[in-house]
């Protein structure tokens, strides 16, 4: 049994997460604010006696009367009508103090710690498909700046504490994931299309559709942060964790009318500025070091997820 810390544990994959890690006999603390997750997330685990919620923001320090072994560093928003906005400077805040108050208390405590980077590091990619030796093309000065650069700045962070004050880092860079636990409202693709179509709505395109994602589900995404921080061999990353099937935006819009034929039709509205045309993962990397590939495919995934919205929003 470990003693683990997991950080945006009441948001959608802190909270997949701390149903794995209970599930597999560990302790667990499940510390947010609650700023994009929900406690409901993780009401299910409150009573279990290897389970706690502490509620806080890791802008600010935070100290562990607690032995602690590892620590899954999620905390941030990670959809753009949470993280931009008049939300932008506190975005900032939450990947850069947040990533030094918890590599700081990982250095207290001699806890390994794993940073959950993104594949908005590569910004509006280039070099296609990305492999973790591209170092980007991201707007520094652009509205999604404040989730880019804070990661970019998080990962710097990291290494250096590593390198210097001898902090057991993992990094991983998380592409597009989908699945429970996800907020109807987040203004994610994934739930955006699923909700829309199962409340009867048109389905919302920014652009012309033609812009690609790779779209993971969330237990293959489980799966891999949990192998990269169990990982004994040295190995620290970053490391991308993505599903490296390739669809465009209409392609998953037509995918989930299929499967909710509701008579909603494509409304096609401007793509937001700095959105990037290409996403894919290169995961040779995962795939030598971890022995990790994604094993569901969207359709298998995309039905799981729809049964789950069904009973979320009561449809």
């Amino acid at each position: 049994m470990k003693n683990i810390l997991v950080t945006g544990g009441t948001g959608f994959i802190g909270a997949n997460l701390c149903h794995r890690l209970i599930n597999e006999g560990h302790r667990v603390i499940c510390l947010d604010n609650n700023y994009t997750g929900s406690i409901a997330n993780v009401e299910d685990l409150l009573p279990h006696p290897n389970f706690s919620f502490v509620e806080h923001d890791v802008i600010e320090p935070w100290d562990c009367e607690e032995p602690l072994d590892y620590i899954y560093n999620l905390a941030c928003p990670a959809s753009p009508p949470f993280y931009q906005g008049n939300r932008s400077i506190f975005t900032t805040k939450t990947c850069v103090l947040g990533a030094l108050n918890m590599l700081e208390l990982a250095k207290r405590k001699g806890a390994r710690i794993l940073q959950s980077s993104t594949s908005e590091v590569y910004g509006d990619p280039i070099e296609h498909p990305q492999p973790e030796s591209y170092r980007g093309n991201v707007n520094p000065i652009g509205i999604r700046a404040c989730y880019d650069e804070g990661k970019r700045c998080a990962e710097s962070l990291f290494f250096d504490y590593n390198r210097h004050e001898g902090v057991d880092i993992r990094v991983i860079r998380i592409f597009n994931t989908y699945g429970p636990y996800m907020n109807p409202e987040d203004g994610r693709v994934v739930s955006n299309f699923i909700c829309q179509a199962l409340r009867g709505e048109d389905i919302t395109i920014y652009g012309e559709g033609q812009q690609t994602r790779s779209f993971q589900y969330i237990d293959d995404l489980i799966e891999g942060m949990v192998r990269m921080m169990e990982n004994e061999d040295g190995f620290i990353g970053p490391v991308n964790i993505g599903n490296p099937g390739e669809f465009t935006i209409r392609q998953l819009a037509e995918k989930v009318l299929e499967k909710i034929p509701t008579g909603g039709k494509l409304v096609f509205r401007p793509l937001p500025s700095d959105d990037p045309t290409q996403r894919k993962p290169d995961i040779s990397v995962a795939k030598e070091k971890l022995g990790w590939a994604p094993t569901i495919a969207l359709n298998e995934g995309l039905d799981k997820t729809i049964a789950y919205f069904r009973k979320a929003i009561g449809k």
